[in-house]
């Protein structure tokens, strides 16, 4: 293969690995992130509501975000049924046990969920470095240097 040739393959796969790959590793992990947050606010909702299951009164005074860190006090004169967002813009109103029962199935699926996106991102990492490999290959260049492993044992 001439020069000129193997500088345009080798510009290809630069331009692949930046524009495709990078890309796409990149869109992965915000979704990642997003799946976690997630995973974290079903948690927090989780734990309230193992809280209201304590308490020996039913009635409950709180305060409400109205937005823009706009409180107002609230009194709920029952809190054994809440209201939860299930998706697609749809509430269902659920005792505490039933929305217990929702958490842990959602929280499973967003598990599940980020575990894939995990090993997507995995397979998007190991690609950059076949491809950056066979960059190195095309380009003659040696062994790239190692990073120093310490010993432990």
């Amino acid at each position: 293969m001439e020069n000129g040739e193997l500088q345009k393959k080798v510009l290809e796969y630069e331009k692949f690995v930046n524009e495709v790959l990078q890309r796409d590793l990149s869109k992965v992990l915000e979704h990642r992130d997003e799946v976690y947050k997630m995973i974290a606010e079903y948690l927090q909702l989780k734990n309230t509501i193992e809280r209201l299951q304590e308490l020996d009164d039913k009635a409950l005074k709180t305060e409400v975000d109205l937005g823009c860190n706009f409180f107002v006090c609230a009194e709920v004169p029952d809190s054994t049924r809440i209201f939860m967002a299930i998706g697609y813009g749809f509430f269902a109103e659920l005792t505490l046990e039933e929305a217990l029962r929702f958490i842990e199935k959602k929280s499973k699926l967003l598990t599940e969920l980020s575990e894939n996106l995990s090993r997507d991102a995995a397979k998007i990492k190991a690609n950059i470095r076949l491809v950056l490999e066979g960059l190195r290959e095309l380009q003659g260049l040696s062994n790239l240097p190692e990073e120093p492993h310490r010993n432990i044992f």
